[in-house]
Formats: C-alpha cells, sequence, structure tokens
C-alpha cells in the first residue's frame, strides 16, 4: 500500500553546494549529514540528496507545498534557481510551478488550498 510522500531525492554533482543550497531555500539544517547522502526533514517528509549523481528534468517530478507560490518562487529564484516557465493555475485554485535549481534539477511548488494535512499519514 502506498501512504503517500515520504522522500524526494535528488541526485548532485556538488552535494557541498547543494546542501548550502537546499538548507537556505527550505531555511533548515540537515538532519542526517553524511558523505553518501544528506537529508533534510520539511514538513515531516524528507529531502535527500545523493552525491555524484547526475540531474535531470526530466524524471519524477515532486511538488513540494507553499502557502504563498509567488513570494517562494521570487525568494528562491533570488537564491539561484531559475524560472523557465509561469505559476500555471490547475483549477480549483490550484496552482503549480516548475524551478530549476543551480544543481540541473526540478524544483516544483504546489500552493493548493485543498491539501487535507490530517490525511498524511
Amino acid at each position: 500500500m502506498i501512504k503517500g510522500l515520504r522522500t524526494a531525492a535528488y541526485p548532485v554533482a556538488d552535494l557541498a553546494g547543494a546542501k548550502a543550497w537546499y538548507g537556505k531555500v527550505f531555511n533548515t539544517e540537515p538532519y542526517f549529514d553524511q558523505p553518501f547522502y544528506v537529508g533534510f526533514s520539511i514538513g515531516g517528509f524528507e529531502l535527500g540528496l545523493i552525491p555524484d549523481g547526475t540531474p535531470g528534468k526530466t524524471g519524477s517530478m515532486v511538488y513540494w507545498g507553499v502557502d504563498d507560490i509567488e513570494a517562494e518562487v521570487a525568494r528562491i529564484v533570488a537564491l539561484g534557481a531559475t524560472l523557465p516557465g509561469a505559476i500555471q493555475d490547475v483549477g480549483e485554485g490550484i496552482r503549480t510551478v516548475e524551478l530549476a535549481d543551480p544543481f540541473g534539477n526540478l524544483l516544483c511548488l504546489i500552493d493548493n488550498p485543498h491539501f487535507d494535512l490530517a490525511a498524511v499519514r
């Protein structure tokens, strides 16, 4: 049985640079920091960085929840991400955006007023 998002793992060629950048994006320090893996706890879920990987923009897309998508896009772009496309309204008040991190991966955001935090298990 699939129980929901647990970990989003991004391959990175520059582990130290990615650790510092994602620390700023999520305003937190990693809870697990080893040369073979760096893990951040983000709202009860995990963001993992895997060293010596090949980043790509065509694999899985993991959407991180936000409450103010415009403000988060501006903040993350100021930290070095690029915005290849506009914020998209996908219906029923839900908006998404795909940013490109400085390491070649997608960092996707979703502003979903219907997300039920109580359903997370």
